[in-house]
């Protein structure tokens, strides 16, 4: 064994697994780059103040979770805990709000970093893909970002995943209400640190999964009778156009988010196959974000959803994906000149487009079409000095067993086509 191991709450991704992750970012990206969405990659630090700001100092993400350090030059960066901010913050920083086409709308893709009790679903390094749609208030464009996640889950087989779909208002109607949810949890018995989040961020207690806290919330003020008219009608929108675009939903009354940047419409998306950790991607609109981080007012609207998650939700509905094999043609040289000579022919096949792997180490033949058979490989390319000496090359079809003399000058076109 290594002296070295993975850290704490972090995962290796390796063959022939990792596989799957990819085909998983594939399918949750498609959507998006077939609606208008362009690819954006950001640090992964960010300054720490970002987050902060942005995420919110209350959240557990920015006051328990975030890995922040100071570099030498004293400079007080974060490893980055969330997309939203990060993306948003480098759109503003390219002035791509002001090309005079919005909204700007991007994705993306990599590895987050939280600092958290490790257990499954829930690691402390991550994968998301995740969607932002930037300048624009439209209850269409919040419907489009549900139908296209929506869209993903279904490409890739989910089905026992649901939809959570709540309202918070903005920054009109949601203090009247914060304001009378502070006044009923005041009056609750609750821990010091649940106290001080009723004075920064009450809503985030409607959030607790402590049942202690739970049973207390019974007949706490909803946020649905404090919503003023614009805000109910933006919402309504919302769910008339997924209605008929036949994407069901749930409300949840409750649904609040982990983020202090939401803003009306926010949702989940949830399995029920994955125990506490059901939550498999979720996200919102955030108008006032660009303000909070030092830029102008540019309402806004954005989800991620997790890949590590998306994986366990596959396993736990039991499915498979289709992943073709990597490698279409091996080749298995026998003897000096046969190496040379099949070397080259590899090198031909894949600048031709035809994936090609080749019986590295000088092995024998029944080593080396043992590893051609793991390969995957539809087609193995086998030739000696007595196949040389006539010119050919022998191709095996893996499946039918059927074998081939094919001329060297001929190999590609002929691999191409029975591959085609």
């Amino acid at each position: 064994m290594s002296t070295f191991q993975a850290p704490k709450g972090t995962y290796d991704l390796i063959p022939p697994d990792s596989a799957t992750y990819l085909a998983v970012r594939e399918a949750l990206s498609a959507p998006l780059r077939n609606s208008g969405y362009g690819y954006i990659e950001t640090p992964g630090f960010e300054d720490v103040a970002l987050f902060a700001r942005g995420v919110g100092e209350s959240t557990d993400i920015v006051s328990k979770e975030m890995y922040a350090f100071e570099t030498k030059g004293g400079d007080k960066l974060a490893l980055r805990p969330e997309g939203t901010a990060s993306v948003l913050r480098a759109a503003l920083e390219a002035n791509l709000h002001k090309g005079g086409n919005l909204p700007v709308k991007l994705w993306y893709s990599g590895s987050y970093y939280r600092y958290e009790r490790p257990q499954k679903g829930r690691y402390r390094h991550f994968s998301q893909v995740g969607a932002e749609a930037v300048g624009t208030e439209d209850p269409a464009l919040d419907a489009e970002l549900i139908i296209l996640a929506d869209q993903a889950y279904r490409a890739l087989g989910l089905r026992r995943f649901r939809i959570l779909l709540n309202s918070l208002g903005d920054k009109e109607c949601r203090p009247v209400y914060r304001e009378a949810l502070q006044g009923f949890l005041r009056d609750l018995d609750l821990d010091e640190e649940t106290r001080r989040r009723v004075e920064i961020n009450p809503l985030r207690v409607l959030d607790d999964k402590r049942s202690e806290v739970q049973k207390q919330l019974t007949g706490a003020p909803m946020l649905r009778d404090y919503l003023c008219d614009a805000c109910k009608a933006y919402h309504d929108e919302v769910r008339a156009l997924l209605t008929g675009a036949g994407v069901a939903y749930e409300d949840d009354e409750k649904l609040v988010r982990g983020l202090d940047y939401y803003t009306r419409t926010t949702f989940e998306f949830v399995h029920d196959g994955l125990g506490s950790q059901s939550a498999v991607g979720g996200g919102g609109r955030y108008d006032g974000l660009s303000e909070m981080i030092g830029g102008p007012a540019l309402p806004s609207v954005g989800w991620a959803l997790g890949v590590d998650r998306t994986v366990l939700a596959l396993e736990a509905e039991g499915v498979t994906l289709d992943i073709p094999a990597t490698t279409s043609v091996y080749a298995v040289p026998l003897g000096e000149e046969a190496r040379r000579v099949l070397f080259g022919l590899v090198t031909e096949l894949r600048k031709a487009g035809v994936a090609t792997d080749f019986a590295f180490g000088g092995r024998g033949l029944k080593g080396a079409m043992k590893s051609a058979n793991r390969s995957g490989a539809r087609y193995t390319v086998v030739a000696g000095e007595r196949d040389l000496a006539e010119g050919n090359v022998q191709v095996k079809d893996m499946e039918s067993g059927e074998q081939q003399a094919v001329a060297v000058g001929d190999l590609v076109a002929v691999v191409q086509g029975k591959l085609a």
